[in-house]
């Protein structure tokens, strides 16, 4: 092996380092046909793909098919307005860890009630809110990621000299990878809990009972 487990971790937290969201105030205040669309996307979050310059971060086939799958509102005109490239941001980032009808149900209630609403409370409000959040939790994302570390470190001391280093960075991953299969389960459950909640609601409007008013008796 001749990766060191060290590097690894300084390429991790530089990587954390290099994801930035999109400020709502840096999106054009006007609408944009799809190949804007697509270009903004790509000359913002071009550094948080694996493979810079090689990955897309969206393309017409992408967007076409969010408005297929109901998670986009079809555009205007053919122009998307800055709600449009709001919900595509919250799209490209659950994508890697959600199903379409997962995002599509978490969605739904965003974009049916805060979408193009005109409104002072609207989508940019419940954009800057949650993204600000992700930023404030970035430092301590970066001492989890050095503890599990240095916990990994301490793996293997037992095992045969040419295998310690590969068997410390496959501490280190299923580490990692427990923890982002603890989160996923635990966002599933929570969609899953707000898809039988609204069930449950729909249910019982269709079965309330509709009130008739009877004749009075003489």
């Amino acid at each position: 092996m001749t990766i060191k487990i060290e590097d690894l971790l300084n390429s991790i937290l530089e990587s954390l380092d290099r994801i930035v969201y999109i400020k709502a105030e840096d999106i054009p205040g006007i609408d944009l046909y799809m190949d804007q669309v697509t270009t903004f996307m790509e000359s913002r979050l071009h550094s948080t793909t694996r493979h810079p310059g090689e990955d897309k971060i969206l393309t017409k086939t992408m967007i076409n098919n969010y408005a297929k799958n109901d998670l986009l509102p079809p555009p205007v005109k053919k122009k998307y307005s800055r709600d449009h490239v709001l919900l595509l941001i919250f799209i490209y980032y659950y994508k890697g860890i959600l199903s379409i009808s997962d995002i599509q149900e978490l969605l739904r209630p965003i974009t049916s009630r805060f979408f193009n609403n005109g409104e002072e409370f609207d989508l940019e409000t419940v954009y800057e809110t949650v993204f600000g959040l992700e930023q404030e939790q970035a430092e301590a994302l970066k001492k989890d990621i050095i503890e599990k570390f240095h916990i990994s470190e301490e793996t293997f001391r037992d095992a045969p000299e040419d295998s310690q280093e590969f068997l410390r960075i496959f501490s280190f991953i299923c580490m990692l990878s427990f923890d982002v299969y603890v989160k996923k389960l635990m966002i599933e459950k929570m969609i899953d809990s707000l898809h039988e909640a609204k069930a449950k609601e729909h249910a019982a409007r269709e079965q309330k009972p509709r009130t008739t008013r009877q004749p009075d008796d003489k």
